[in-house]
């Protein structure tokens, strides 16, 4: 189960763009909404500095999170943030109300294990490439894991991990293989640097120009030597 997180809200009764500017403006507060569960949605407002402190921690996005409102409280989870272009805070956050009796559909982060001591790259110079940093899993919410791990110590240069080489905890399902094999998606892999297919892609073209130059002088000596028969033959 996952760490445990309040966020502790107001209800909001004015809405429009000017409203919300002036809440992240004079008030330090930000706009939320929080529907779902066969409830009405309901428009929030929430400190800016509590929510970007409680985003600092990764565990909260597949989390769920007591939603403090009024004296009431509600289970939710973070279904999105909306951030500011170029300063990347918080400027509005959409929550979602869980049944703890109903599966919920969450992305976990993926944590990777044993980079540095991976046999493709610590014994055959190879560098991990990854291809998701987190995946959507369906589950209770009483099963919701923090993340998942995918151990990279024995993946050999050349080889890739796919979702199926993922440990999912009991209870919990990956969506994407629940639509077939096909779906089986790459997580990572660990290919030869970018440097070394340089260098042998240039050498290879070194040696190519080297023929050509080998070549080139051959077809000059006998151009050569056909000039001069040619000049003996008119004396």
């Amino acid at each position: 189960m996952s760490e445990s997180f309040t966020v502790v809200a107001e209800a909001r009764a004015d809405a429009g763009k000017g409203a919300s500017r002036r809440l992240r403006r004079l008030e330090g507060k930000i706009p939320a909404v929080i529907y779902g569960a066969d409830k009405p949605a309901q428009s929030l407002t929430l400190i800016r500095k509590d929510f970007e402190h409680m985003l600092e921690n990764e565990a909260c996005f597949s989390s769920i999170l007591e939603v403090q409102v009024g004296g009431e409280s509600q289970n939710a989870i973070i279904k999105d943030i909306q951030r500011h272009p170029a300063k990347g805070f918080p400027m509005h956050a959409d929550f979602l109300r869980v049944r703890m009796d109903q599966a919920i559909k969450v992305n976990v982060p993926l944590h990777f294990l044993n980079e540095e001591q991976c046999a493709g790259v610590k014994l055959e110079g190879g560098m991990i490439q990854k291809q998701a940093t987190d995946i959507e899993i369906q589950c209770l919410p009483k099963d919701l894991p923090e993340f998942l791990e995918v151990d990279m110590l024995e993946v050999e240069l050349g080889q890739i991990v796919h979702l199926t080489d993922i440990t999912l905890p009991e209870g919990v399902i990956s969506t994407a293989l629940e639509m077939g094999e096909d779906h089986d998606l790459a997580i990572a892999s660990v290919v030869a640097p970018r440097g070394s297919k340089e260098e042998e892609l240039d050498e290879a073209v070194d040696g190519d120009e080297e023929a050509d130059g080998d070549g080139d002088s051959g077809s000059d000596a006998e151009a050569s030597a056909s000039d001069d028969a040619g000049d003996g033959g008119e004396d």
